[in-house]
C-alpha cells in the first residue's frame, strides 16, 4: 500500500512569509485567504458567459471523465467561450459532439499558440480585472495565466511542469494529488506524464513499483491556492464544476529554458541536451554483447546514482511532512 500524506494548509501567508519559510523547501502546500480578489463572488456561470464573450476556444472533449494524453482518448473542438461554460457546467448535454454526457476541459492558449504562453488579461481582459495574481515572486519572472475550467469528473493526467505554478481554485472544488520528483522511477514515465492512468486503483500487475511512490493529497475550496514546485507531478480530479487560473513563472534564470515553448512544459535546455546525449550513449553501448552491454550499462547506472541530488542530500526526509 502506497504511503499517503496530506498537504499542509496555511493561512494568511504573505510574500514576505512565502519567499522565507516556504518556496526554499520546494514541497507543495496550500495557502489559504490570500486575497485572489472579486472573482471569488463575481465568477458565477451568469457572469462567466457575459463577461467571457462568444470568443472561440479551442477544448478536450473526452465521452469519459479520465483523459489519457499518451493514448489521446480526447478530441479538440472549437466552441465560443459561452456555450463552452454552459455545456461544460451541465451534466447531460441536449448539443453535444461525442455523446450526452460527454466532459470537458479547456486549458487557455496564447493568441499564437505555438509562439505566445497563455495571458488572462489579452484572451479574457474583463475577467482578468477580477483576478488578482498574488504576488510571491517578481513580476518579470511572470511565464504565463492560464484559464482551466472542467466538467465536474473530469479527471487529468499525472504529469510535472518544468516551472514553478500557482494553481488557484476560484469555483468549484478539486482534489490534487502530488508525487514527489524523487519518486519519479516508480511513476513509470512517457516523457512528462505517468503510464499509470487510475491513480486510485492501480493495474500493480503492469505497475507493480507504483505503489513505492508517497502520494500527497488535498482537496482545494474556492479561494485557495496551491503551490507546486517545478517537477513535481500532479494529477487533478475535479470534485464539481469549476474555473482556477495557474501562473506560472520562471524559478530559474530564463536563459535556461526553451525559448519556443509557449506551454512552460519543455524540459531546460540542459536537460534535454543530457538526455539527448544518454540516447546517443545507449546507442553505442548496442555495439557491445550482452553482457558487455549489461556490464558497462550497470556502471553508467552507478554513475548517474552517484550525482543525483538524492544519493548526496536525501533531500527533505517524510518525517517533515507529517
Amino acid at each position: 500500500q502506497a504511503q499517503q500524506l496530506f498537504v499542509p494548509v496555511l493561512t494568511g501567508v504573505d510574500k514576505e512569509v512565502f519567499r522565507r519559510d516556504i518556496y526554499p523547501m520546494r514541497r507543495p502546500v496550500v495557502l489559504r485567504d490570500v486575497g485572489l480578489g472579486p472573482c471569488l463572488d463575481k465568477w458565477t456561470l451568469e457572469y462567466l458567459t457575459q463577461k467571457g464573450g462568444n470568443c472561440e476556444v479551442k477544448v478536450h472533449v473526452s465521452t469519459v471523465p479520465q483523459m489519457d494524453f499518451l493514448h489521446k482518448n480526447f478530441v479538440y473542438r472549437t466552441l465560443p467561450f459561452d456555450k463552452f461554460i454552459q455545456r461544460a457546467a451541465e451534466k447531460k448535454h441536449s448539443d453535444f459532439f461525442l455523446c450526452q454526457d460527454e466532459s470537458y476541459y479547456l486549458r487557455s492558449l496564447g493568441e499564437d499558440v505555438r509562439k505566445e504562453p497563455a495571458d488572462l488579461r489579452k484572451q479574457f481582459p474583463e475577467l482578468a480585472e477580477d483576478f488578482h495574481i498574488p504576488e510571491f515572486f517578481e513580476s518579470d519572472q511572470l511565464f504565463s495565466s492560464v484559464f482551466r475550467i472542467s466538467s465536474c469528473g473530469l479527471q487529468l493526467w499525472t504529469h510535472y511542469d518544468v516551472m514553478d505554478n500557482l494553481l488557484a481554485q476560484v469555483t468549484g472544488k478539486k482534489r490534487v494529488v502530488l508525487y514527489s520528483p524523487e519518486d519519479a522511477l516508480h511513476l513509470y514515465l512517457s516523457g512528462d506524464k505517468s503510464e499509470v492512468l487510475d491513480i486510485d486503483s492501480p493495474d500493480l500487475e503492469r505497475f507493480p513499483e507504483f505503489v513505492k511512490a508517497c502520494r500527497y493529497e488535498c482537496v482545494l475550496e474556492p479561494g485557495d491556492l496551491l503551490f507546486i514546485p517545478a517537477l513535481w507531478f500532479h494529477n487533478t480530479l475535479a470534485l464539481q464544476f469549476g474555473v482556477g487560473v495557474n501562473i506560472f513563472w520562471r524559478h530559474l534564470p530564463a536563459e535556461r529554458y526553451d525559448k519556443k515553448d509557449p506551454y512552460g512544459n519543455k524540459d531546460p535546455v540542459a536537460a534535454t541536451r543530457a538526455l539527448q546525449t544518454l540516447e546517443r550513449a545507449l546507442h553505442i553501448l548496442d555495439e557491445l554483447p550482452p553482457d558487455y552491454r549489461d556490464f558497462y550499462g550497470r556502471r553508467m547506472v552507478l554513475r548517474i546514482q552517484n550525482r543525483t541530488y538524492c544519493s548526496q542530500q536525501g533531500g527533505a526526509a517524510q518525517g517533515d511532512y507529517d
